[in-house]
């Protein structure tokens, strides 16, 4: 196991606490990834969010292409106070990476939808990552990976009910 000298990995260290560490390193990572496109992490994780909504839409039976993500919706999923959700949409806007259009539902409400330059955006940010991780995970078997990916979701399940 590879690790910095200056940040050793415990071996003595719980499940959690490794997945933990992992998580910070990747994290890290993302900032990294981000700086191509001028976005903060939030930045960019906000935009992930619209983008994968927007996908779900397209795929229902319904094909709900018209909608976006509501505001307060957006900062639930990112786990942030919709003030600052709405700071986060106000840079993506001013990027010209996301549009606000009233609901069509209901008038108070505001929805956050993505341009063509955000989607693609978001699609770049996501191939790097895609590209980070297949660098770390490289150092898996197959079986491993695919006992990696299983236990993931299998935890992430159990955290979510």
């Amino acid at each position: 196991m590879r690790h910095h000298e200056s940040n050793p990995i415990d071996p003595e260290a719980s499940e959690l606490e490794l997945i933990q560490h992992l998580a910070r390193h990747l994290r890290r990572g993302s900032a990294v990834e981000t700086a191509p496109w001028g976005l903060s992490p939030h930045q960019a994780r906000a935009l992930g969010v619209i983008a994968r909504t927007e996908g779900r839409r397209r795929r229902s039976p319904e094909g709900d292409q018209g909608r976006g993500l509501r505001l307060g919706a957006l900062a639930e999923w990112l786990h942030i106070a919709p003030r600052s959700a709405t700071e986060v949409v106000d840079a993506l806007e001013e990027l010209g990476l996301a549009l606000r259009a009233p609901d069509p539902a209901d008038r108070r409400a505001v929805l956050v939808g993505l341009t063509d330059r955000g989607r693609q955006v978001a699609h770049e940010i996501r191939a790097a990552r895609r590209a980070q991780t297949e660098t770390i995970l490289d150092e898996l078997s197959a079986q491993d990976r695919a006992q990696l990916r299983a236990s993931l979701l299998t935890l992430l399940e159990a955290a979510t009910r």
